[in-house]
């Protein structure tokens, strides 16, 4: 027969109550009871039953993390970081992709949040960038965390993890100037992500910060995927004045930057310069390996789900974090050739 709480309690010599505060993992439980409700919680084998404590509780044990992002990576990382700290704190995930484009995601997403009883929501770009989503949410008091591009925030809405991708971009662009390119061009990601923007605002500044000229035909929109690297790379390989080096908007553009360099006969980092964004692992499996940006993913996504779980459980009042990203430095970037 399936083990239940009851057996636990029985056998630990506590109530039902103690043992549902220590799987809950419920503050203020003496160490020794915790200890005692463990050990019998693996002598038993007992597996709490998620669904079955929802329906027995006034409370939500189970957070959702919703995305539209083509980086399969991104979202591993962001899934195993939201899964960790749930782990820690015995919440369970419902992962719920979706197209942020779609006419009615803003009732797809309120409906999920009523009848899946969720804890909160893990909003990742572009869905937690976009204004129309939050007020649908906000109008059901969903709780959620943002998970954010930028360099500032508004603490009074609410929950927020930023990511100063402008910052990051300065340096890496700084880093191709420090070894003399000043040529220098920018692959795109999506202009529905914040993200895009607050790189290409970090390319500029770099550029201006030193004096040198932002060649605006060098700057070529596109979008999060290899594909879209290897046609903006094309574009730029073909022109009469090529840059001497490339800014990629992640790992993936990036690479695929460096795929169609090659295809055209150019060695890199001696004839071409290019640098990534994020530390995907798509910046390891190129050869030569891409210097980038280092982006902590799954530390982002495993605070963010702190902060939410908090706020659900009414522990601690902290709302705001802010992550740095910094360049790494690999085998992709060089001097220019002649230099």
């Amino acid at each position: 027969m399936k083990v239940t709480i009851n057996d636990v309690a029985k056998y630990a010599g506590v109530s039902i109550k103690t043992v549902s505060r220590v799987t809950n993992k419920e503050p203020s439980v003496k160490q020794a009871t915790i200890d005692k409700v463990n050990q019998a919680i693996s002598a038993l084998n007992y597996q709490p039953n998620v669904a079955a404590r929802n329906l027995a509780s006034t409370s939500s044990y189970v957070i959702g993390f919703i995305y539209d992002n083509p980086n399969a990576y991104y979202v591993i990382d962001m899934q195993n970081g939201i899964l960790s700290a749930c782990n820690d704190r015995g919440f369970e995930l419902l992962i719920h992709p979706c197209n942020a484009k779609s006419a009615s995601i803003c009732d797809e997403l309120t409906s999920m949040v009523k009848h899946s009883r969720l804890a909160g929501l893990v909003l990742t770009p572009p869905m937690s960038e976009d204004p129309n989503i939050l007020a649908a949410l906000d109008k059901i008091n969903a709780n959620y965390v943002r998970i954010i591009a930028g360099e500032h925030t508004d603490e009074n809405k609410g929950l927020t993890v930023l990511v100063n991708d402008k910052h990051g971009a300065v340096e890496i662009t700084q880093h191709l100037i420090s070894l003399g390119h000043q040529h220098i061009g920018f692959l795109s990601g999506d202009h529905q992500h914040e993200s895009t923007k607050e790189r290409l605002l970090g390319f500029r500044k770099a550029i201006e910060n030193n004096k040198l000229t932002v060649n605006e035909n060098w700057i070529l929109d596109g979008k999060y995927s290899f594909e879209s690297g290897v046609e903006g790379a094309n574009k730029l390989i073909a022109m009469k004045n090529r840059p001497s080096a490339i800014v990629a908007c992640n790992d993936e553009i990036a690479a695929g930057a460096l795929f169609a360099a090659r295809l055209a006969g150019l060695d890199i980092p001696k004839d071409l310069s290019i640098v990534g964004f994020e530390d995907s692992p798509f910046s390891r499996q190129t050869w030569p390996k891409l210097t980038t940006v280092h982006q902590p993913n799954v530390e982002i996504a495993q605070i963010a789900t702190q902060l939410l779980i908090n706020k659900h459980k009414d522990q601690g009042n902290e709302k705001f974090k802010i992550f740095t990203p910094n360049p790494v430095i690999r085998d992709s970037s060089a001097s220019p050739h002649g230099n």
